[in-house]
Formats: C-alpha cells, structure tokens, sequence
C-alpha cells in the first residue's frame, strides 16, 4: 500500500457474512480482519471446517503492506478468486480476509453466472460489514512526544488542537510529558512551533509513520 494513503479494514475479532443464491447454489462470503498471512491462513483453515461439506472454499486477503493472494480452489480459473480480490480492492479494504464458501446447486453456472456470484456474495459481506458498523478507517499517523514545564502546558494543548492533533497520552512528574498524534505532515507544523515556543530548544522527539485509527 502507498505511503500516505488511509484503508478501511474490520474492526479486530470481528467477521461479516454476505450470501448469494443463484439456481440453488449458495455462496456465503465470510469477511474478517487479519493483519498476517498467518492470521489469514488460519481463517481460511477455519472456514474450510466450518464448510468441511462445501464444494469450494475460496479464498482472498489483503494485507496493508501491500501483499495480497487468492485462490479458486477448483473452481475454473479466474470465476472466483480474482473476483472475490476486485471486491475488496475496490472497497479499499486492507488487513481482510475473505473465504466464500460454494455449496453446489446442481446446476452449472458457467465462467460469467460464477463470476457475478462471487462478486455479489463478497459484495453482501462488505454491505454487511458498513450497515453493522464493522469498519474503521486506518490513515497514517505521526506521533510526537514532548517534555514540557507545566508553566506551558496549557499553550501546548492549544498547538497540538491548532495543528488538528490529538493528545493521546499525558505523564504528569517533574515536567509534563505528551505524546501526541497527527496526520503524517501536520506533525511538521507543530514540531516548528513548539522549537519557536521553547526558545529555540528542542523538544520533540518524532516517531515514524505508522497506520493507525485517528
């Protein structure tokens, strides 16, 4: 995934169901939050015992750094897997694992029925998903930490809100220590303020950028 660009992705623990029914085959797409390939292939190992009677288990993750995988499990090649991936490339979902799960109908479907089906099933998922409120939106995030005297505690709060940040955590001894949360750029502005704050010291330690709810 590109640097500076924000995904959406299900909040941890948390599965979402979607399912289509096309001439009595069922297709139900199981959605979840992995952050792994393990944490993916132990899901689809999940599913793949929950379904142990299903014609197909097929499977698509995708991990925000970028890494991504899918399989037909049987089915012909490209009906399934790819379409299940489009699905969720094209929601912005990363740190997902989707397995939809065939149960065969008896009728074939042909390359375009299966296609349409495993879109639509996948795309029930993530309907699901949004309606229930099993999504969080993860953007890149600076955090900084500054020592500060409590004589400037209360002008510190003032420039982290001007600089549309957020105080994440406050150590109260000696000297006040905040730790700090920007999007990834707005922490360049509050860092050169507080230098003009302190007279000239610095203050700031600037963690790196990591993606994270805001």
């Amino acid at each position: 995934m590109a640097a500076g660009t924000g995904y959406q992705t299900l909040v941890h623990d948390a599965e979402a169901t979607g399912e289509f029914v096309d001439r009595r085959s069922r297709f139900i797409a199981q959605l979840r939050h992995v952050t792994s390939e393990r944490e993916a292939d132990a899901f689809i190992a999940e599913v793949r015992a929950r379904h142990h009677d299903a014609r197909h288990n097929v499977p698509a993750w995708i991990l925000a750094d970028g890494r991504e995988r899918c399989s037909d499990d049987g089915e012909p090649q490209r009906t399934s897997g790819m379409p299940t991936l489009e699905v969720l490339r094209g929601a912005g979902l990363a740190d997902v694992c989707c397995v939809v799960t065939r149960y065969f109908g008896g009728t074939l479907l042909g390359p375009g029925g299966l296609v349409r089906a495993y879109t639509a099933a996948t795309q029930q998922a993530v309907a699901a998903a949004q309606s229930e409120g099993l999504l969080v939106t993860m953007t890149e995030v600076v955090c900084v930490t500054v020592l500060v005297p409590y004589s400037a505690y209360g002008r510190v709060e003032r420039l982290v809100s001007d600089c549309q940040g957020k105080i994440k955590d406050s150590v109260f001894a000696e000297d006040v220590q905040l730790t700090c949360a920007f999007l990834a750029g707005d922490e360049q502005r509050f860092v050169l303020a507080m230098t003009e704050l302190m007279g000239g010291e610095q203050v700031c330690m600037v963690g790196e950028p990591a993606f994270s709810e805001f």
